[in-house]
């Protein structure tokens, strides 16, 4: 392909990640905190300082209250349509979101809420998708509720093993809707995932560790999980972007 015929996000667990993401040459980043939970909603100044340095690189912002289910309170819904509204105060381009009922189903009158909240701005629907009971129904859902795209791999762990239903949901889509193949997706897969599913957009984080500067760590102590690794930070890196665009050329 060339590159006009596609469109790259990256998903950024900081502002040193879309720093890293831009000059890789990615057309947009989707700023997350809380990674291990499958990314929550970032602070104020995280998105306020991304914003100010993405000159070039389209901004979205997931709106996630916290991580695990999708299913949402009134009270975690009144808090995401205030963090659409911050989204909107600080200029950012689009908004990451997806709610879903008990039963596996869209809920259509919260999402179609924080829909109404974010007029104006690109709405991508997050791997909620991917947790829904009727994958099908839910994709017309989605273009019904005016979902600008879904981020999906295709409701395995990696889009690579999705790859089937991906290619049927494009077919179904038709064009009313853009499918954005995420999850697992590297330097080593992303032609692979291209030629198997039509897909022309592609949700990717490029990261690797960078050792901590600390000279002492307190071995007795997480800050997280036991046993985790604290002694490095994963970051986006410009060279994995390039590296993994790279492979969508001709």
């Amino acid at each position: 392909m060339k590159r006009e015929e596609f469109m790259v996000e990256v998903c950024a667990n900081g502002v040193e990640s879309c720093l890293a993401a831009q000059e890789g040459g990615a057309d947009r980043v989707e700023l997350c905190a809380g990674i291990p939970e499958g990314g929550t909603t970032p602070s104020y100044g995280e998105i306020k300082v991304a914003r100010r340095v993405l000159t070039t690189t389209r901004l979205h912002v997931i709106i996630r209250p916290r991580g695990g289910d999708f299913l949402y309170s009134d009270l975690e819904v009144e808090r995401m349509a205030a963090d659409i509204a911050v989204c909107r105060e600080l200029g950012v381009d689009g908004v990451v979101f997806g709610c879903l009922n008990a039963d596996g189903t869209f809920d259509i009158e919260r999402n179609r809420y924080l829909m109404a909240c974010s007029e104006g701005m690109s709405v991508t629907c997050h791997r909620a998708f991917d947790r829904a009971i009727n994958p099908e129904q839910a994709l017309e859902t989605a273009i019904d509720l005016g979902f600008d795209r879904i981020l999906t791999s295709g409701q395995q762990p990696k889009a690579i093993q999705g790859a089937e239903l991906l290619a049927k949901l494009n077919r179904q889509a038709a064009g009313r809707i853009i499918l954005m193949a995420g999850s697992g997706v590297t330097e080593q897969n992303i032609r692979e995932l291209y030629k198997a599913t039509g897909l022309h957009e592609f949700h990717f984080s490029g990261r690797e560790p960078r050792p901590s500067a600390m000279q002492y760590v307190n071995p007795n102590l997480y800050m997280g999980r036991p046993g985790a690794n604290e002694a490095a930070i994963d970051y986006t890196t410009a060279r994995r972007v390039k590296d993994t665009i790279a492979q969508l050329l001709d």
